[in-house]
């Protein structure tokens, strides 16, 4: 077997094994949450749809209120926080400044803080204001959270954006803005839209925050939600969870299905000079 079969051979095996590893969970929770039981493995498929109803229907659940707040916060927090750093992005990118690198490290370090080290300073400070269990008191962490991935992202991109452009716009009487606006946004499209899904779903899959900063199903976000899901014994409703878990995707999968080519052409133009 020459070395090229074989490397098309372990290319395909990875492949498979990474699409199994990927889509196996998946599969596992779909299944789920069609069943009574969910031992379905050991006592056989009994398909049924009464998960799905009891999450759509038993207003207790409040799934829907879940799934709203999830929505209405993590679409807020990626708008702002992409309009953030698309302005710093460019400003790194375009402007006339020392210390960029600098910058770039120090919003990197500060975002390796974990999350649980915050969160008490955090309470406190917002207890203290009046803001708990309200859109505010998870929209304000989650923009300074997402901030610099979003960031890290827009300036590969913005800076694989030929100066010339910048300069042609000087030339027809455009200031640094309507440069920014007319020129760098429109072809920095692709990007933008990458990163506005990937702070989107960041937003959306957040867990700690949402858990210590609200109290009940009117600012509670759908993770902590599904987790807190409970039965009327204390057990834990399986088939419920599943199923709420299946319908939360739904979401993220349309948005990547729609904007894909918008996102591999963001990424990948970012990632690579020329």
């Amino acid at each position: 077997m020459t070395e090229e079969k074989i490397q098309s051979v372990l290319t395909i095996v990875f492949s498979v094994f990474v699409l199994l590893f990927s889509l196996v969970p998946f599969a596992y929770m779909f299944l789920t949450s069609l069943n009574f039981n969910p031992d379905f493995l050991s006592t056989g498929l009994s398909l049924t749809a009464s998960n799905y109803k009891s999450i759509l229907g038993v207003k207790s659940l409040h799934f829907l209120d879940y799934l709203k707040n999830s929505l209405i916060v993590s679409a807020i927090s990626a708008f702002v926080t992409v309009v953030i750093a698309a302005l710093a992005a460019y400003a790194i990118t375009r402007l006339e400044m020392k210390g960029k690198t600098f910058i770039l490290l120090f919003i990197l370090a500060i975002s390796m803080f974990p999350q649980i080290s915050l969160i008490g300073y955090l309470f406190e400070i917002m207890a203290k204001i009046g803001i708990i269990n309200t859109y505010t008191a998870l929209v304000f962490p989650y923009i300074a959270w997402i901030l610099p991935l979003s960031l890290w992202i827009l300036v590969s991109y913005f800076a694989q954006i030929p100066k010339e452009l910048d300069k042609a716009a000087v030339i027809d009487g455009c200031s640094k803005l309507q440069i920014l606006f007319k020129v760098i946004f429109p072809v920095a499209l692709p990007g933008l839209f990458s990163t506005l899904l990937l702070s989107f779903i960041f937003a959306f899959n957040e867990f700690i925050f949402a858990l210590i900063l609200t109290i009940d199903h009117n600012a509670r976000t759908i993770p902590v939600g599904i987790a807190l899901f409970e039965g009327l014994h204390g057990e834990i409703p399986w088939g419920n969870i599943m199923a709420a878990s299946a319908i939360t995707i739904i979401p993220v999968v349309v948005l990547t299905l729609i904007f894909q080519r918008h996102i591999i052409q963001g990424l990948t133009r970012g990632a690579v000079k020329g």
